[in-house]
C-alpha cells in the first residue's frame, strides 16, 4: 500500500512537472562559492551579490559566500560608521567565511575586534597573533560542511600589515612590537594549519589570502606562498586589486593550485563551482548582472539618507579629470606623478603652511571627474580618515623618506611620494640600497642613492634650491607617518611635529578647493606636473666628467667600422693632420655622417649632445643603406622640450625614437642640448647595434 501511495505521487509529481515545464530537482553534487575581495565599500555590488546567491540556490543545493578581507573603508559608508554599515550588509547577504584585509585594521584593533562580534561571520586569520602566544589571534581556519563534503578555509593576511596600517596598535606602550603577522615563518604557519584542517577531515582546503600577486615575481607574493606549501587546492586571493579568472601555480610537491581574484571594488563577482571532475572558476562582470537583493537595496537606501545631507554637500567643480589609474587600470599613483596627487601635495603644503608636503600613493584612493565636486567626491579620495599635521625634519630625513618611498619602483609602493615644493631625480639603472627589519621598518642606506637633484623651492624668491642635509624643512604630512611610521618610515621618529590639531586629509582637500582655488579645480592641473624625473642616471653621470667629445664620438663609429682610410680633401681647418682623431672625421666627411660645426670647423673638442648624436646615428644609416623612414610619424611633440630641438636635428630624432635607439632621457623630455656621457654613448652604440638592420 505505501509502495503504491509513494508512486502515486511520484506520478502526480512527474505529470505536473511536464504541465509546468519546471524541474524541481536541485543539483545535489556540485558546490558553488561566490567569492570576492578588495570591495572597499562599493557597496551597491552586495545587493547583486546576494541576489546571485539566492537564483543559484534554485539551481544548486550548496552555495557559498565567501571574503577575501578589504571591506570597511575606501568610500564614506564605511567611515561615517567605522564599518559597520558595511558589516550589517555582509550580514544581510550571509557568508561562510571572511577574512580581515589589512585595511580592516584601518579603524585599530579594537575596533576590529568590535566588528568581528557584530559580524555573524567570524574572521579567520592563521597567521596574525601575539607575541608569546600558541593560538593565533582569530580562529586560522574553519571547516563547513556541505552535504557530505567538508571544506576548510584558512585564513591568510598579508605581513605588511605590520607597518601599512596604524603600526602603533600593534606595539606596547614602550613603542616594542607585539603583534606578527608571521613575517619570518608564514609558509610555515600556513603548512601547520593546512595539516590540521587535512587531519580534522577537510576533503578540500581553500586558502582565503589577502596576500597579493605580482606580476614582476620579484615580491614574497601569493605564488611564492603556494610553491612554499602543499596540500592547498585553491587560493581566492586578495589585497593587490589583480584580475586573475584561472591561473594555475605548483606547489611545493608539484601538484597544480587553482589561484584566482576578482579585482577590486566588486569590478567582478567570482564564481567557483566544484564537482567530481574538478574546479571551476568564473568571473562575472558585476556591471553585467542586473538583478538585485530587496534586503539589501532597503538598507543601502536607509544609510544613504541617513548622511546624504553630509556627503551630497557641494564643494565646487573639476575643470579636468584629475586620475588615479591609466587607461588599463594600473595604478599610477603608487609608482608615478599624476594629476591628483599634486592636487593633494599642493592642498596639504597650502592649507598646513609648510615648505614642502607629502601624501602617499596609497592613500589616493579615487579619481576627480570633471563636474560638480562633492564632499563625496573628496571623501572617496581620502576615505581613510587620516589626520595632517605639520612637522619639521633634516634634509637627510627626507632624503631617507623619499628612497625608501621609491624603493619598490617600478613596482607599486603604497608609500610612493607625491610631492609639493620638492623635486627630485630617481636613477631607476640601480638597485635600491634601502635595508629594512624583518618587519620592514627602515634600518639603513646602504648603497648609492637613486634619489638625487633633490631640491627645494624657496618661498621667498618662488625658485627651487638645492637640498641642504643639515637644513631642517617644515613639512605637512599624514599621522600616520610621523606618529605611526607607515609604510615602515622609521626614520620620521627624528621628526618633530610643531602641530597636530587633528585636521582630516579630506578636511585640508576641502578647504583648498573651497578657499585657495576658488572653488574651481582649473586648467593648471590639466597636465602633470613632473616633480619627480626618471632617469638612467646618464644626466648624473655627465654632471661628474666632462662628457664626450665630438671627435670621440666619431672615433667610435670609425672603430666599428674596421678604420677604413679615406680619399677626401676635408674642409675643416680646426682638424690637423697630425691629430689622432684626424682619419675618423675624414672618413665620416666623407661618407656625409658629419657635416662641421661650420662650412670651415667641425670643433671636435666641443662636447658632444644629444641631438649631434641623433643626427650622427641618423646619417650612419643611411650611409649603412638602413631604412630610416622608420620613425617619421613619431610625435615628437609629446615631450615638453620639444621645441629646444635644433631645426637640422628634427628628422634624426624621429628616427631615433621611432627606432628605439636614442629617445627620451626622460618620460617626458629629449634633452637635445645635452652634453653626452661615456656611458650613455655606449647604451646608444649598443641599442643601435640591436635594433638597427643594414
Amino acid at each position: 500500500m505505501k509502495k503504491y501511495l509513494l508512486s502515486a505521487v511520484t506520478a502526480v509529481c512527474l505529470i505536473g512537472c511536464l504541465l509546468c515545464g519546471t524541474a524541481f530537482a536541485k543539483d545535489t553534487e556540485s558546490i558553488v562559492i561566490l567569492y570576492e575581495n578588495d570591495v572597499h565599500c562599493a557597496v551597491e555590488g552586495y545587493s547583486k551579490l546576494a541576489a546571485m546567491k539566492q537564483e543559484l540556490k534554485e539551481e544548486y543545493e550548496y552555495v557559498g559566500v565567501v571574503s577575501s578581507g578589504d571591506f570597511v573603508q575606501g568610500e564614506t559608508i564605511g567611515a561615517v560608521s567605522k564599518g559597520e554599515y558595511i558589516v550589517n550588509i555582509m550580514n544581510i547577504v550571509g557568508y561562510d567565511a571572511i577574512i580581515p584585509g589589512n585595511h580592516e585594521f584601518g579603524y585599530m584593533l579594537p575596533r576590529l575586534v568590535e566588528l568581528n562580534a557584530i559580524s555573524n561571520t567570524k574572521y579567520l586569520s592563521c597567521n596574525f597573533m601575539k607575541l608569546g602566544e600558541d593560538k593565533p589571534y582569530f580562529d586560522p581556519y574553519k571547516i563547513v560542511s556541505y552535504g557530505e563534503t567538508d571544506i576548510a578555509y584558512i585564513g591568510i593576511v598579508t605581513p605588511e600589515t605590520i607597518n601599512s596600517s596604524y603600526p602603533s596598535q600593534f606595539k606596547n606602550e614602550d613603542g616594542e612590537i607585539i603583534y606578527t603577522f608571521s613575517v619570518n615563518n608564514l609558509y610555515e604557519v600556513v603548512q601547520s594549519n593546512v595539516d590540521a584542517a587535512r587531519k580534522e577531515g577537510a576533503d578540500y582546503v581553500i586558502a582565503l589570502a589577502h596576500v597579493g600577486y605580482d606580476e614582476s615575481q620579484t615580491l614574497d607574493d601569493i605564488v611564492k606562498l603556494i610553491g612554499n606549501t602543499d596540500g592547498i587546492d585553491i587560493v581566492l586571493d586578495g589585497h593587490s586589486h589583480s584580475t586573475i579568472e584561472e591561473m594555475l601555480v605548483k606547489d611545493k610537491s608539484g601538484d597544480e593550485v587553482l589561484l584566482t581574484s576578482t579585482g577590486t571594488k566588486f569590478k567582478n563577482i567570482g564564481k567557483l563551482t566544484i564537482t567530481k571532475d574538478g574546479f571551476d572558476t568564473q568571473l562575472i562582470p558585476t556591471e553585467s548582472y542586473t538583478k538585485t537583493d530587496a534586503a539589501v537595496d532597503a538598507y543601502i537606501k536607509e544609510i544613504n539618507e541617513s548622511y546624504a545631507e553630509l556627503g551630497n554637500r557641494k564643494i565646487g567643480e573639476s575643470k579636468v579629470e584629475l586620475i588615479v589609474n591609466d587607461s588599463e587600470g594600473n595604478r599610477l599613483v603608487r609608482r608615478s606623478v599624476t594629476n591628483l596627487g599634486n592636487l593633494c601635495a599642493d592642498a596639504f603644503r597650502a592649507v598646513i603652511d609648510t615648505e614642502i608636503a607629502f601624501v602617499n600613493g596609497g592613500g589616493i584612493r579615487a579619481p576627480i571627474k570633471a563636474g560638480d565636486v562633492t564632499f563625496n567626491t573628496l571623501y572617496s579620495v581620502f576615505p581613510f580618515g587620516n589626520q595632517v599635521l605639520k612637522a619639521e625634519l633634516s634634509g637627510q630625513v627626507l632624503l631617507d623618506m623619499l628612497e625608501m618611498g621609491v624603493m619598490e619602483y617600478p613596482n607599486e609602493n603604497g608609500s610612493f611620494p607625491h610631492m609639493s615644493g620638492v623635486t627630485f631625480k630617481i636613477n631607476k639603472s640601480i638597485p635600491t640600497p634601502i635595508k629594512v627589519d624583518e618587519t620592514g621598518f627602515f634600518v639603513k642606506v646602504e648603497g648609492d642613492y637613486r634619489v638625487y637633484d633633490v631640491m627645494i623651492l624657496d618661498g621667498e624668491s618662488g625658485t627651487y634650491k638645492p637640498l641642504e642635509l643639515d637644513r631642517n624643512y617644515t613639512i605637512a604630512i599624514a599621522n600616520y607617518y610621523v606618529i605611526d611610521f607607515g609604510g615602515g618610515l622609521s626614520m620620521l621618529e627624528k621628526a618633530t611635529v610643531l602641530q597636530n590639531d587633528g585636521i582630516l586629509d579630506v578636511e585640508v582637500l576641502e578647504s583648498y578647493v573651497a578657499n585657495y582655488l576658488g572653488g574651481v579645480i582649473g586648467e593648471e592641473y590639466a597636465e602633470v606636473d613632473n616633480r619627480i624625473i626618471f632617469t638612467d642616471g646618464y644626466d648624473k653621470a655627465a654632471s661628474e666628467d666632462k662628457g664626450i667629445t665630438r671627435a670621440e664620438a666619431i672615433i667610435a663609429l670609425w672603430n666599428i667600422e674596421g678604420s677604413p682610410v679615406a680619399n677626401y680633401a676635408m674642409k675643416f681647418e680646426d682638424v690637423r693632420t697630425e691629430e689622432s682623431y684626424t682619419e675618423a672625421i675624414r672618413w665620416a666627411a666623407a661618407a656625409k655622417i658629419v657635416n662641421g660645426y661650420s662650412e670651415s670647423s667641425f670643433a671636435p673638442n666641443e662636447l658632444l649632445t644629444r641631438e649631434q648624436l641623433a643626427t650622427i646615428l641618423w646619417r650612419y644609416a643611411k650611409y649603412k643603406n638602413a631604412d630610416v623612414s622608420v620613425g617619421e610619424s613619431t610625435n615628437i611633440l609629446s615631450y615638453d622640450d620639444a621645441f629646444e630641438i635644433s631645426e637640422y636635428a628634427i628628422p634624426a630624432f624621429q628616427w631615433s625614437c621611432g627606432s628605439g635607439v636614442l629617445s627620451g632621457n626622460t618620460v617626458s623630455t629629449l634633452a637635445p642640448k645635452n652634453a653626452v656621457s661615456e656611458d650613455e654613448l655606449k647604451a646608444v652604440l649598443d641599442r643601435y647595434s640591436q635594433n638597427v638592420k643594414s
